[in-house]
C-alpha cells in the first residue's frame, strides 16, 4: 500500500503544479502531507483558533488510505488534531464503527438498484439498515418517504432540497467523491463481449463464455473479491461488498436492471410484469423453467421444486419484515411493500388496467408467453405454461411507489426456497443465541471442516458449493433454464481471496484470474496497455463519503463542529490528487439525479466555526 501511495503522491504533484498558476487549486506539498497513514498516527495541526486544536478521530480501512491522508491533511491545515484509526480490513473497520471508537469514518455506498431512494434510504432513515450514525431526523425521513413516491420529473426538487438539509443545514454527511466502474478481462480466456459492466447490477455469471478451445464444463471461471468473510448466504441478511455478487448469482428475482439501470423481465422469474393503475398494485407472471438447485455429495443437483409463487410470497414477506430473521440488514428497501399475494382469479386480471393505458394487465402479462393465459393457480405442482397454465403474484405498496421495482431488482429481493429455509431456521427469533443457533446462509455451513452442512437451495443459475480461508466454489444450477440463451455456459466458478486490489491485479496479469472486478485506479493504463487484458470502464453510481458519530456522548453530535469539518474539505483540490478518475458529489444521490448543488470551499470558513464550537464549550 505504501508504495501505491507514494506512486499516487507523484503523479499528483505533476498534475497540481501544472495548475498553481490557477490560483483555485493548490501544489501537492499544499494539500496531501506524504506520510502514510497506520494506525493511531496522529498528526498535530496548527491551531488557528483559540486555545488547543479540537481532536478528531477519523475511522477508515486500508483500501481507504489514500483519502484519509488527504482529509488528514486538510483538517489539519484547518487547525484540527487529526487521529488517524486505520483498520486492516472491511470486518475490523465495521468492528470499531460498531464500538464507537471515532468520530467521523470514510464509507461508501453504491446505488445497486439504479434508483435514488436506495441512495438514501438505508442510510438516512431513521432505523434504516445502514444508518450506523445514526441520524433521526423528521425533516429527513419525511423528504425521503416524499420522492419515494415522486415521479423522476417531481423528485429532482425534493432529493435537491434534501441534499441541502443534510449537507447545508446539518452537516450530517462531508461529500468526497464518486469514481468509475472499472473490470479487466483476460481476453485470451474469454470472449470480452460476454462479460457485461453494468451501472449498477452486480456481474452477471451465467452469459461469461470462454475462448472457443476451452472446455466450459470442466474448466473453472475464475474470479476474485478482498473481502473473505461472507456476511451471510441468506440475501436478506446481507447488503455489502462480501456477497452482493454472490447472492446476485446464486438467487432469481422477479425483475433484473439492464446495464444502463432500465426494469426488465429479462433473466428474471418473470415472462413479463404490469403496473396498474394508481401506481400500488405490481403483477408478475411467472416462469415454469426454473427448479431449485441443491447440494448433495459435494455438487449441484437439480432438486426437482419448481420456484413457484408460494416461494416468491415467503421470499418478499420476510424480506420486509423487519423480524424474521436476526441481523436483518436490508428489511428497509422493503418497507414500502403491504402485501404480497399469489392471483388465482383470471377476471382481476382482465379487469384492472395498465397504468397510463387503457390495455389490461392480462394482456401486458401474456406477450411472448408460451401459451395465452388460460387459468391460474396457486399450487406451483399445477403450473404448465405450455399448456395456459400460469402463476400471478401481486405486490402491493403502500403508497403509489413507483422506485419498488428497482428494490425487486436488487440481490435481498432473491426468491428463496420456502421449504427449505424453516427447515433450517428453527430458532425462536425472540430468543436468538448467536452461540448456538445456526441460520440459514451461515458461512460455517459452508465452510469446509467439521462444521461443514451445505442446506443452501438456490434459485438462480450458480449454487455455492463450499468454501475455505483461499477461495469459495461455486457451480452452476442443472435446473435454470435449461436450453435457453439464460442457461449457464459455464459450469464451475471460483472466486479467490486476495488481501487488497493491488494483489488482485497481480492475480489477473499471472493468469490467477479471468475477471478482476475493479480496477485500481493508478492500474488504468497499466490493464490498456497489457496485450492479454481488455480495461472496460464507466461512471458508477458509487459514492465517497465521511459520516459523523452522533451518539450523545460523542463532540460530533455538535453542528456547529460538524459544519467546522465539513467547511475545511476543499472537494476542488481533492478530485485533482486523483487525476480525472474521481468526480465531484453532493451527496450519494449525486450518480444518479443532478440536483444542482455542489461543493464551493470558503477559506477561513472551517476556522471561524471552530470559534464558535469552542465558545460554546467554554460557556
Amino acid at each position: 500500500m505504501r508504495k501505491r501511495a507514494l506512486a499516487l503522491t507523484m503523479c499528483a504533484s505533476m498534475l497540481l503544479a501544472s495548475l498553481a498558476g490557477c490560483g483555485s487549486v493548490k501544489t501537492r506539498n499544499e494539500v496531501v502531507g506524504t506520510t502514510t497513514a497506520a494506525s493511531g498516527q496522529e498528526s498535530a495541526g496548527t491551531s488557528t483558533t483559540a486555545g488547543q486544536p479540537i481532536d478528531i478521530q477519523l475511522l477508515f480501512y486500508s483500501s481507504n488510505e489514500d483519502l484519509a491522508n488527504i482529509l488528514r491533511d486538510q483538517l489539519t491545515k484547518a487547525g484540527f488534531n487529526i487521529k488517524l484509526n486505520m483498520q486492516p480490513d472491511y470486518s475490523s473497520y465495521k468492528t470499531q464503527l460498531a464500538a464507537g471508537n471515532y468520530d467521523m469514518d470514510i464509507t461508501g455506498w453504491t446505488t445497486v438498484t439504479g434508483n435514488p431512494d436506495y441512495a438514501v434510504r438505508s442510510l438516512f432513515k431513521t432505523g434504516g439498515d445502514y444508518n450506523t450514525s445514526p441520524i433521526a431526523d423528521p425533516k429527513v425521513d419525511e423528504l425521503i418517504e416524499k420522492a419515494g413516491t415522486e415521479t423522476p420529473e417531481e423528485y429532482k426538487q425534493t432529493y435537491s432540497e434534501l441534499e441541502k438539509y443534510m449537507v447545508d443545514e446539518m452537516a450530517y454527511i462531508v461529500p468526497l467523491n464518486g469514481s468509475l466502474k472499472t473490470q479487466a478481462i483476460n481476453k485470451k480466456r474469454l470472449k470480452p463481449e460476454t462479460v457485461r459492466l453494468s451501472k449498477s447490477r452486480s456481474m452477471v455469471w451465467e452469459a461469461i463464455e470462454f475462448q472457443d478451445g476451452i472446455d466450459a464444463q470442466t474448466e473453472p471461471l475464475m474470479l476474485s473479491q478482498t473481502i473473505s468473510t461472507l456476511t451471510s448466504l441468506d440475501p436478506i441478511k446481507g447488503n455489502d461488498g462480501s456477497i452482493n455478487m454472490l447472492n446476485t448469482n446464486m438467487y432469481v428475482r422477479l425483475v433484473n436492471l439492464t446495464d444502463d439501470d432500465q426494469v426488465v423481465a429479462d433473466g428474471s422469474l418473470s415472462y413479463n410484469y404490469a403496473i396498474a393503475d394508481g401506481n400500488q398494485n405490481y403483477y408478475f407472471l411467472l416462469r415454469d423453467d426454473i427448479n431449485f438447485a441443491r447440494v448433495q455429495d459435494g455438487h449441484a443437483v437439480d432438486s426437482g421444486v419448481l420456484v413457484g409463487a408460494e416461494d416468491v410470497v415467503f421470499s418478499l414477506e420476510r424480506a420486509k419484515d423487519k423480524d424474521s430473521v436476526p441481523n436483518h440488514k436490508t428489511y428497509s428497501l422493503h418497507e414500502n411493500i403491504d402485501t404480497v399475494s399469489i392471483v388465482t382469479d383470471l377476471s382481476e386480471l382482465e379487469n384492472a388496467k395498465v397504468s397510463g393505458s387503457d390495455e389490461s394487465v392480462k394482456a401486458a402479462l401474456e406477450k411472448e408467453t408460451p401459451a395465452a393465459i388460460a387459468s391460474l393457480t396457486g399450487d406451483k405442482t399445477e403450473v404448465d405454461n405450455a399448456g395456459g397454465v400460469y402463476q400471478v403474484v401481486k405486490v402491493t405498496t403502500v403508497n403509489p411507489f413507483p422506485q419498488v421495482l428497482n428494490y425487486l431488482a436488487h440481490q435481498s429481493a432473491g426468491i428463496v426456497d420456502s421449504e427449505i429455509i424453516p427447515q433450517v431456521n428453527t430458532y425462536d427469533i425472540n430468543n436468538f443465541d448467536i452461540q448456538k443457533d445456526i441460520c440459514y446462509g451461515d458461512q460455517s455451513t459452508v465452510t469446509e471442516g467439521a462444521s461443514y452442512n451445505n442446506t443452501l437451495s438456490c434459485s438462480g443459475p450458480y449454487v455455492l458449493i463450499k468454501k475455505n480461508d483461499y477461495e469459495v466454489t461455486f457451480e452452476a444450477n442443472p435446473a435454470y433454464r435449461a436450453g435457453s440463451e439464460y442457461a449457464p455456459h459455464i459450469q464451475n466458478v471460483t472466486v479467490k481471496f486476495y488481501k487488497d486490489l493491488d494483489s488482485s491485479l497481480s492475480g489477473l496479469r499471472s493468469g490467477e484470474i479471468d475477471v478482476l472486478y475493479s480496477i485500481p485506479e493508478n492500474s488504468y493504463d497499466l490493464v490498456r496497455n497489457a496485450e492479454d487484458l481488455v480495461l472496460q470502464e464507466l461512471p458508477s453510481n458509487s459514492a465517497s463519503y465521511c459520516t459523523f458519530n452522533l451518539s450523545g456522548s460523542s463532540k460530533c453530535s455538535d453542528v456547529t463542529l460538524r459544519k467546522a469539518i465539513l467547511a475545511a474539505i476543499n472537494q476542488e483540490e481533492l478530485l485533482a490528487v486523483f487525476n480525472g478518475t474521481r468526480t465531484a458529489i453532493y451527496s450519494t444521490v449525486s450518480p444518479l439525479v443532478d440536483t444542482g448543488n455542489k461543493m464551493v470551499f470558503e477559506p477561513g470558513k472551517s476556522q471561524q466555526l471552530q470559534a464558535e464550537y469552542l465558545s460554546k464549550q467554554a460557556q
